[in-house]
């Protein structure tokens, strides 16, 4: 049985976490609304009851500190960054810092907080996981395009650096390499991505249904009904081809005619919009692996070589690494450090691998 307010003389260390809870509680409502002030429609719904639910918290802790509520407190520091972030952006990474935030609640272990509050916050952690999940679907071609690349484009020159570099040239041959390095995978990323995503389009260009010929669906046979046929080739039962299809029928008749029906079913939009054109994905993969390709070059553009050339690379690289292994743990709800240091150790893994075949090699030449 929880404690009602009232029930004991709370101590000095109750009173400072009550007094915690409730600065956090009131912050986390402040980065819900500033999330629902940049959406609309049902999200901004969701977004404003959660704000709501946070307040019924908030009000708990100020019935149990009474008079002892005191000057108002600032909330946690990842709850203010969430605050900072909410405010300028508003975007998918918010909510997944959120989520992550609302699975941290430390109310199943504290007698002072409520059966119902601590199923609030596991509630809550679902329901931010399902709002971040529409954006996570809205970004995750783009998302999985830039992710791709630019690790590509790290590791891919910093291991043909590093094994150029372990053989003894001089630098100006492992410049001339990595920049080589850099353009050769970025126009064969280009190029792959645009034919994959021209192919792709083609493919869903010939799946798409096109609309019935006016002229044949106003003399179709009502009692045979072949639209059926059409409905099941998409996957319908024979049950659910023959209802669907008689409703189609029905609603031409009644409505408007068969003629103006077939045209407002026409789409106005390109359906495929979601996949993207290919000269977009094209120049997308160049940049993001060049952006990536890059790095690696750096110190030799720079004048440096040798052992400092090869330290410094792999420093910026690693450092590139970490940060997108740590976007990556944020946009997928897990933890960023997990997911920054396992992108590091497969990244420099690769790199040290080649590095030690360009000693060998080298060793064998000279």
């Amino acid at each position: 049985m929880f404690p009602e307010p009232g029930e004991r003389t709370p101590s000095t260390r109750d009173i400072r976490r009550w007094r915690q809870y409730l600065a956090d509680e009131q912050a986390e409502a402040a980065v819900y609304r500033d999330l629902a002030n940049r959406r609309a429609g049902e999200e901004r719904q969701i977004l404003l009851a959660l704000a709501d639910a946070e307040g019924r918290h908030e009000e708990h802790w100020r019935q149990l500190l009474g008079s002892d509520v005191g000057s108002p407190k600032r909330g946690a520091l990842r709850t203010r960054f969430l605050a900072l972030l909410a405010r300028r952006f508003g975007s998918v990474f918010v909510l997944a810092l959120a989520q992550r935030a609302e699975g941290r609640s430390p109310y199943d272990a504290d007698a002072d907080a409520t059966n119902a509050m601590a199923a609030d916050e596991t509630v809550h952690e679902e329901v931010v996981r399902g709002l971040a999940a529409r954006g996570r679907k809205r970004l995750s071609g783009t998302f999985r395009a830039a992710v791709f690349g630019v690790n590509d484009g790290l590791v891919s020159n910093l291991a043909l650096v590093l094994g150029i570099g372990a053989t003894g040239v001089p630098a100006a041959t492992i410049l001339f390499t990595g920049v080589a390095g850099l353009l050769a995978g970025a126009l064969s990323m280009g190029a792959g991505e645009y034919v994959s995503v021209r192919s792709q389009r083609e493919l869903l260009d010939a799946s798409t249904p096109a609309a019935p010929a006016r002229s044949v669906l106003s003399h179709l046979d009502l009692a045979a009904n072949e639209l059926t046929l059409v409905y099941r080739a998409r996957g319908m039962s024979e049950d659910e081809a023959e209802a669907y299809a008689r409703g189609v029928l029905a609603t031409a008749y009644a409505a408007t005619g068969p003629i103006s029906a077939v045209r407002s079913q026409t789409p106005t939009h390109d359906e495929h919009e979601a996949v993207g054109t290919g000269t977009g994905a094209a120049l997308s993969s160049f940049c993001f692996f060049a952006s990536g390709a890059l790095l690696p070059v750096l110190p030799y553009l720079f004048g440096m070589s040798g052992y400092a050339a090869i330290i410094v690379a792999t420093v910026l690289v690693g450092v590139a690494l970490l940060a997108t292994g740590a976007v990556v743990g944020l946009l997928s709800g897990g933890p960023p450090l997990k997911r920054a240091l396992r992108q590091l150790v497969i990244g420099l893994g690769a790199a040290a691998v080649t590095y030690l075949l360009g000693l060998v090699f080298g060793t064998a030449i000279g």
